[in-house]
């Protein structure tokens, strides 16, 4: 038996089994979860520096890009 025979199948069949867990969990239209009151919250600081990438590199050319 050939995989590549059968990928529709399977395509259609993961799709299908995609849709239907969707409406599953689709359904449940309610979440009670309560948060602890001694729960810490932590807030990130405003002057943290964010580190960057700099690219110094130049652009291939349509030539060069060709050769590849």
């Amino acid at each position: 038996m050939s995989i590549a025979k059968h990928m529709e199948i399977i395509f259609v069949a993961a799709t299908v089994i995609a849709g239907a867990t969707t409406f599953a969990t689709a359904a449940d239209d309610r979440a009670d979860f309560a948060m602890p009151a001694d729960k810490v919250v932590v807030v990130a600081k405003v002057d943290a520096a964010i580190p960057t990438v700099t690219v110094s590199a130049k652009r291939l050319t349509a030539a060069e890009k060709a050769a590849l």
